[in-house]
């Protein structure tokens, strides 16, 4: 059992933040090309929509999942030099 403790069985918090953010983005994307479809003629059927909302939805998940640590490490550091240059 990868960290969790004995009993307990659940999605990596990792896991679950980047399928979060691939949620997001994927409806953000349908959001988007819907509203244009309101205002303007519709740029793709609802099939080619979705198709293409899941592949933003994939990118947005994996980017996620890869940048997470990068961009927490980041934050930490950025923490430290703002706290040393307070005095």
């Amino acid at each position: 059992m990868s960290g969790y403790p004995a009993g307990k069985m659940g999605i990596d918090p990792r896991t679950k933040s980047a399928v979060l953010w691939g949620i997001v983005g994927c409806l953000s994307f349908l959001v988007l090309v819907q509203s244009y479809a309101l205002l303007a003629d519709p740029l793709a059927t609802i099939t080619q929509a979705l198709g293409l909302a899941l592949l933003v939805g994939l990118g947005a998940g994996t980017g996620a999942y890869l940048l997470e640590p990068r961009l927490a490490s980041w934050a930490a550091d950025r923490g430290t030099v703002n706290e040393s240059r307070k005095g």
